[in-house]
């Protein structure tokens, strides 16, 4: 992870910045007015990694200058996490130090926190560890009140469990969301709030079915599911698809299916080009899908996706990366027209944005 300069006095005016810059890079299109979702100020990331640095006796965090791996800089104070991981990181390092067994060979720390106040902690080792990392690891599970992973080559230590329950109020509504290490959740908590509302706004009144492509732990399908009759639902990951499983009995959601199936296989079935054995008995023939949400990794979406989802009235497209979404939208737009356009401040101070579009079927 590069480092930010956290700078609160200077937030509104970067902001600023980067809505006139989305403005100018989409300005070929027929843009609604712009809708903006701020972060916090400060201690706005639910999880991170950090590199370890031994120097002689002393032990203490490191981040890299963007873009040159080579520049470290020591760690000492670290605003832009949550409140959970800065008030357990550095003392947990003070604790790590004397002892040989927990330090040795220590090279990254990982934290994977809630908003509702739970912390997952997994060291990461270039040696082996066994019974005798568990027991003195024990002391740091019991001393700071957290869940504690242990990773070297081949090896996975739990103690206990490696997620943590993320509960989010979404209009009145509690949420429950299991998130597990090592696996992709929303990094900033209360800008996932933000997008779950806001692709709740755009979404309502659509009817029909929805159809989900890339849909991780289920952090838009689940509360997305009110809006309609069914949700069918994908993810690529085993364990994300384990996770949005347990997601959907913690909420007691009736109408929503997960199946584990790339995006691009998926829509080569819905066009009806190819018979899956997972999909068939989905009853995929009896849905009357008017709408369809993706949320891409950074490439976005392939030719034979972006042909497949308009085919649909609806389109909720979050994006991760502008530059991608600008040539997907090149397409889309063809057929359909923008109706909403979000950016969503996940990592505030850096030029990244996310951006949330949903668009409507030419007339």
């Amino acid at each position: 992870m590069s480092i930010s300069v956290v700078e609160p006095e200077k937030y509104e005016a970067q902001l600023a910045v980067k809505k006139a810059n989305t403005a100018e890079q989409f300005a070929g299109f027929d843009l609604p007015e712009i809708e903006v979702f701020e972060s916090p100020r400060s201690h706005y990331r639910m999880r991170c990694e950090f590199r370890v640095w031994h120097d002689d006796d002393d032990l203490y965090y490191v981040m890299f200058e963007k873009g040159n791996k080579h520049a470290r800089i020591r760690i000492d104070n670290c605003p832009m996490v949550s409140e959970r991981i800065h008030e357990v990181m550095f003392e947990l390092l003070e604790v790590i130090k004397p002892s040989e067994i927990l330090r040795r060979k220590l090279f990254q720390i990982d934290f994977l926190s809630t908003l509702s106040g739970e912390l997952l902690v997994t060291l990461l080792y270039h040696r082996p560890i066994g019974e005798d990392w568990v027991e003195a690891a024990k002391v740091l599970k019991e001393r700071f009140n957290i869940q504690l992973v242990g990773r070297s080559r081949k090896t996975k230590i739990l103690l206990d469990q490696d997620f943590v329950i993320e509960k989010l109020d979404i209009l009145g509504r509690e949420y429950i969301y299991k998130q597990v290490e090592n696996s992709f959740s929303q990094p900033n908590g209360e800008v996932c709030r933000h997008m779950i509302r806001w692709a709740l706004d755009a979404t309502e009144g659509a009817g029909g079915d929805l159809v989900e492509l890339y849909c991780g732990n289920g952090n838009f399908t689940l509360p997305l599911a009110q809006n309609f009759r069914r949700v069918v639902a994908t993810e690529i990951s085993k364990t994300s698809v384990r996770a949005a499983q347990f997601n959907i009995e913690a909420n007691q959601i009736d109408n929503v299916d997960v199946v584990r199936i790339s995006s691009e296989e998926f829509s080569q079935v819905l066009s009806g080009a190819v018979v899956k054995r997972r999909t068939k008995d989905l009853g995929l023939d009896e849905c009357n899908f008017t709408t369809v949400l993706v949320d891409p990794p950074r490439s976005g979406l392939d030719d034979d996706t972006v042909k497949q989802v308009q085919a649909y009235d609806n389109i909720l497209y979050i994006s991760c990366n502008p530059d991608t979404l600008n040539e997907n939208l090149e397409v889309i737009t063809q057929t359909h027209d923008l109706k909403r356009f979000a950016i969503f401040d996940q990592f505030p101070y850096t030029d990244h944005l996310e951006c949330g579009v949903f668009l409507s079927r030419k007339s």
